[in-house]
């Protein structure tokens, strides 16, 4: 029986329950459980603080186990960005699936619809042609789903332009098979970095006017939104707050990153680092040079290189495809080869995508080790 190349890898596991993290192989992705289940506790009590629900955003992490752990906290279910995506959240017993996205294309229709016969999916519509398709898939495999439609409050990405267009597509859904109309998803991830906390809140508050606008316009026109959802980590004060959305879809909230951690937060709630990344230095040749196991297979790069953790004056300069080049400044305090260093990523999403597990430690020490089963499944 053939068997793929990994199957065969005479390596030990990147860890093991019981392993001190030190001893683990790398570059290994960390999650630190203490910081993570304050950062799921922090957000959902905002959430139920204001009436809102929680429904995290599964790209984040792509790691059922994870999703699993919200839900059971009380989140509403999860977001998937994709349809390939939100399967092995599926098999993992998610039964709530929002596709934050638009599912265009004959393959992903038919994964949906079989998907939908399983669970409760709702899907993000914005085009009267793409619309159809779905109520079509749906209706050759007898399964339903709510639909969103997705309306442009600032992001310039996808989404309708105009309340006519969006009171358009909601009746339109009204008179197709097989799905529902449930409200809209009004999304702006562009303001999520904003370091400024005033100037995030004043661009929340534009978005949060904008979208109570579309939903004016849909209800004048007879169509109640049941759900309006958006927001993201970096505003999901704001936003759980408005009185305008019914859930927000954060997804970094559990996790941080290096962007998100040089960000003003206010009293909004405190959030803690919780991922990271191990690596070995394995060379040290000038006085004040290191160099990691870590490169961009490892660590995202697109939101600034990655921050070395409880090390003053040493930083990280480059990121190649398999290496991590640090300078100490001062030369004295440059790491030792073989020597095992923790590192914020930039940006937490992409970073999980390029791992295949997740190793959860507790004081030190791994306490489990997840799949991060969604990994590369970008369909």
């Amino acid at each position: 029986m053939a068997t793929t190349p990994t199957a065969s890898l005479p390596l030990q596991d990147i860890a093991r329950v019981g392993d001190r993290l030190e001893d683990i192989d790398t570059p290994a992705l960390v999650l630190d459980l203490d910081a993570f289940e304050h950062n799921l506790r922090g957000m959902q009590s905002l959430a139920e603080l204001h009436g809102v629900a929680l429904r995290p955003h599964g790209k984040a992490h792509k790691c059922p186990e994870i999703a699993l752990r919200q839900v059971a906290l009380g989140a509403q279910g999860i977001c998937c960005q994709k349809v390939t995506e939100a399967w092995p959240f599926l098999q993992a017993g998610i039964t709530d699936i929002l596709i934050s996205n638009e599912v265009v294309g004959r393959q992903k229709l038919e994964l949906l619809a079989r998907m939908a016969a399983q669970a409760r999916f709702t899907v993000c519509v914005d085009h009267p042609e793409a619309l159809k398709a779905l109520s079509a898939a749906l209706d050759a495999r007898q399964s339903f789903v709510d639909v969103l439609v997705e309306v442009d409050i600032g992001q310039k990405r996808c989404g309708v332009q105009s309340h006519d267009q969006a009171v358009a597509l909601a009746d339109q859904v009204a008179r197709l098979p097989n799905v529902r109309f449930a409200g809209i998803q009004a999304y702006h991830g562009g303001i999520q970095h904003k370091r400024s906390f005033e100037q995030r809140q004043r661009a929340a508050e534009k978005g949060i006017k904008a979208t109570a606008g579309y939903v004016d316009a849909l209800r004048q026109a007879g169509f109640a939104c049941e759900v309006v959802s958006g927001g993201g980590t970096g505003t999901a004060g704001f936003d759980a707050a408005s009185g305008v959305f019914t859930e927000v879809q954060p997804g970094s909230y559990a996790f941080m990153d290096g962007d998100y951690g040089v960000m003003e937060w206010g009293e909004v709630m405190a959030l803690r680092h919780a991922l990271f990344l191990q690596g070995t230095v394995i060379s040290t040749p000038t006085p004040e040079r290191a160099v990691l196991d870590v490169g961009l297979k490892s660590t995202s790069a697109e939101s600034g290189l990655p921050q070395v953790v409880g090390r003053e004056g040493l930083r990280c300069t480059a990121l190649n495809d398999e290496h991590c080049i640090l300078i100490a400044e001062d030369p004295r305090r440059r790491p030792a080869l073989g020597e095992r260093l923790l590192l914020i990523p930039g940006h937490c999403d992409p970073t999980f995508n390029l791992h295949d597990k997740l190793v959860a430690v507790r004081h030190g020490v791994v306490e489990v080790v997840w799949p991060v089963a969604a990994r590369g499944l970008s369909r």
